[in-house]
């Protein structure tokens, strides 16, 4: 177990540059239902953290018990959302970006570089930037931002299941799942849905 641990942490490096470095990065991009929620998270010089990885590459719990430990190390660490409205008026993409810009200006120190998953960003401040596709898996700042914008947008989705639990967010968080789908065939949409996504597919219109 504790060769396993090592070799986790010592695979990400811990920052792209020698500067002041945010890592950001967003979760739920591909959700029918919910905000897109980014974060952006600076480490200090000296930072150790096991099992830190792609947050997509651990289970929930082990997300959970990263992120107390992530807040508690990290020099700044911040946390926005884009809702579903924005989304649907100035598309996922756009929406993905702004939550990214909106994470990075509530922080309480200001980057010198910034470090952002993907390959799309438009620039913030005039601080430099540099996409890395999967950088979650190969950045500790960007694996980082990725555990709090997943974990902080789970337990938005579970509070939001508590006034729709027909639509199993809970479990599926706004994915499109074949029981999301349904229930939204057999429900109809919520105002939490995007309107601008396709909530029911064509083989599903058929099925039932």
């Amino acid at each position: 177990m504790e060769k396993l641990k090592l070799d986790t942490s010592k695979r990400l490096k811990r920052q792209l540059s020698i500067k002041l470095e945010a890592g950001t990065d967003e979760a739920g991009r591909g959700c029918l239902a919910g905000p897109v929620t980014a974060a952006a998270v600076i480490l200090p010089k000296v930072f150790d953290l096991p099992y830190l990885n792609d947050s997509k590459k651990l289970t929930d719990t082990r997300r959970y018990e990263l992120r107390p430990m992530i807040e508690k190390q990290a020099l700044a660490f911040a946390i926005a959302n884009v809702y579903q409205n924005e989304i649907d008026k100035i598309n996922i993409l756009n929406a993905s970006i702004k939550a990214m810009h909106l994470a990075l200006e509530k922080l309480d120190l200001k980057p010198e570089f910034i470090a952002v998953d993907g390959n799309r960003f438009k620039p913030f401040c005039g601080i430099p930037h540099k996409c890395i596709i999967k950088g979650d898996e190969k950045f500790l700042n960007i694996a980082a931002a990725s555990v709090l914008a997943k974990t902080y947008r789970d337990d938005f989705m579970k509070e939001l299941d508590l006034e729709y639990p027909l639509y199993h967010w809970k479990k599926n968080k706004g994915y499109p799942t074949i029981s999301h789908r349904k229930a939204i065939q057999e429900h109809g949409s919520t105002e939490y849905h995007r309107t601008s996504f396709k909530l029911i597919t064509k083989q599903l219109k058929l099925n039932l």
